[in-house]
């Protein structure tokens, strides 16, 4: 049973800094990780990914504001966001796709809000 489980969510305000974290129960290294995230009424997208050896994509909506990153003995990805915006408010999900097949999995998501 793979789990994905994030934390780090939370409110804050316009300019401010969060970090989530998702730990995962896979062969981590196999595995490309990425953080999607789904405001009220929108679909989901994709925010940022990281593949096991390090290959990094982002949104051009958070490129310079957000960063990804892995640790591969803790099977942790993680997701630095910096000057957060009022329209970053959404679910964000961690989810992680087994290189080269469909299998994907999905957390649970944690709540961002960035309000005055």
């Amino acid at each position: 049973q793979v789990q994905l489980v994030e934390s780090g969510g939370g409110l804050v305000q316009p300019g401010g800094s969060l970090r989530l974290s998702c730990a995962a129960s896979v062969v981590f290294r196999l595995y490309e990780m990425g953080w999607y995230r789904q405001a009220p009424g929108k679909q989901r997208e994709l925010v940022a990914a990281i593949t096991g050896s390090g290959s990094i994509k982002y949104a051009e909506s958070v490129k310079g504001r957000f960063t990804i990153s892995r640790d591969n003995i803790k099977k942790t990805v993680y997701l630095q966001m910096n000057s957060l915006k009022p329209e970053d408010t959404a679910v964000y999900y961690c989810n992680a796709h087994l290189g080269g097949s469909s299998l994907y999995y999905w957390g649970q998501g944690t709540q961002v809000t960035v309000s005055t």
